[in-house]
């Protein structure tokens, strides 16, 4: 008889053997990219193309997904989507859980996601987008693994480490293991920014965690498990499959636009910075095709530089759509490695109607009430800069336990 230890091994390398033949002729389900183009660096290998480690563990078990367009294993010539891999694997995916701009990533920023079936697989798409951030004890029954694999930009007010959060939390309720196939930060490199209070949690931030907090998803993971953030402190039963040759320092370019408004590798290096105009008067390039490279208004004073934001994929209304926008172009800045003030003080000090600047998810966008504060009392960006350190510093210790690479 042959024993059980020979039967699993037999079966991982018939897999893994299967895998990589299917990778070279499932070419329908290969997007093809230019690599070299795309500035991707090679030595990087992600979570989900770590197939031999984690192939074994979803072998003949009833896998939900949470995945987007970027849930991707990267093949010589381009990639497939995970999901189309695991079934073409004879993997037994149930069902597909999708955050913020659906399975597909093109739903704008802030539109509800719905459930419905995914024509290309037939599978069903449940909605964490909306009414129903955390998957319900019902819509996990029969589930024996959940996998997540999301492609994060480390910034608090993207909300796929909420979606994380609710995702742990289902999972350690229900007794279901989770599984994180890890993917680099492409904002990794630095902590900065304003940290949380929690007395202004939302799903735009759900933890007293800075603005940029330089972690991996699969970090990220392992630090709401340690610390206990949980509902009732309860723990998740969590495995990572770490990247191989990534650390924090590395130059990742993303082959795949996270969302529908961070285009370019340019937009996610001003993320964190001009993501505080979300909540102003200040339209930050929503509604043109260089969203987070670029901010203005029409009340601003007139420049050489102008644009006008028009209804486009991922932005049907856009802040002063259809008005000619006076602004600052950012394409052309260097890869910056702190969060920068100056922009959201050089926009306030444009704004003729001061009192109309900030809305009311100014405070949820940055976490806490003194950033306003000390824009509207004058405060110097190096000033403001320096008040958040001491905050740093502490989560720093915090972040230290928890870091898989250097």
């Amino acid at each position: 008889m042959i024993s059980m230890r020979f039967k699993n091994t037999y079966f991982l390398l018939v897999l893994t053997l299967f895998f990589s033949l299917n990778s070279c002729s499932v070419k329908k389900q290969t997007t093809v990219i230019d690599r070299k183009a795309k500035g991707i660096t090679h030595e990087i290998v992600v979570g989900a193309n770590n197939t031999v480690s984690y192939l074994p563990l979803l072998a003949g078990k009833n896998i939900a997904i949470v995945a987007n367009q970027t849930s991707v294993i990267f093949k010589k010539n381009g990639y497939t989507h995970l999901v189309d891999s695991l079934l073409s694997l004879g993997i037994n995916i149930s069902k597909v859980f999708s955050p913020e701009h659906g399975f597909r990533g093109d739903v704008d920023a802030g539109e509800a996601v719905t459930d419905g079936i995914d024509l290309k697989t037939g599978l069903s798409i449940v909605s964490l987008y909306g009414k129903n951030k955390k998957p319900t004890a019902e819509q996990l029954i029969g589930i024996d693994l959940v996998v997540f694999d999301i492609q994060d930009v480390g910034v608090r007010f993207y909300t796929y480490i909420s979606t994380l959060h609710y995702i742990m939390e289902a999972c350690a309720e229900n007794g279901i293991p989770l599984l994180v196939l890890d993917r680099p930060n492409p904002n990794g490199h630095y902590v900065d920014g304003p940290t949380l209070k929690m007395e202004h949690s939302s799903f735009l931030g759900m933890h007293p965690v800075p603005l940029v907090y330089g972690m991996t998803i699969g970090e990220y993971a392992q630090m709401i498990n340690g610390e206990h953030w949980l509902k009732n402190k309860i723990l998740c039963n969590l495995t990572i499959i770490p990247l191989k040759n990534y650390v924090h320092q590395s130059e990742y370019a993303l082959p795949i636009k996270p969302s529908p408004n961070l285009p370019n590798d340019k937009a996610i290096n001003l993320y964190p910075s001009l993501g505080f105009f979300e909540g102003t008067t200040i339209n930050a390039g929503r509604g043109t095709e260089n969203q987070f490279q670029q901010y203005g208004a029409p009340f601003f004073p007139k420049t050489a530089f102008s644009y006008t934001p028009q209804p486009n994929a991922g932005a049907k209304s856009p802040k002063h759509m259809g008005k000619l926008c006076y602004g600052v172009d950012l394409k052309n800045t260097h890869r910056i490695s702190s969060v920068n003030i100056s922009w959201l003080l050089d926009a306030y000090a444009k704004t003729p109607n001061t009192e109309s600047f900030f809305d009311t998810s100014f405070t949820v966008h940055a976490g806490a009430t003194e950033l306003e504060n000390q824009i509207k009392n004058g405060v110097p960006a190096k000033e403001i800069h320096n008040s958040w350190q001491p905050e740093i510093e502490v989560f720093k210790k915090v972040r230290a336990k928890y870091l898989l690479y250097k």
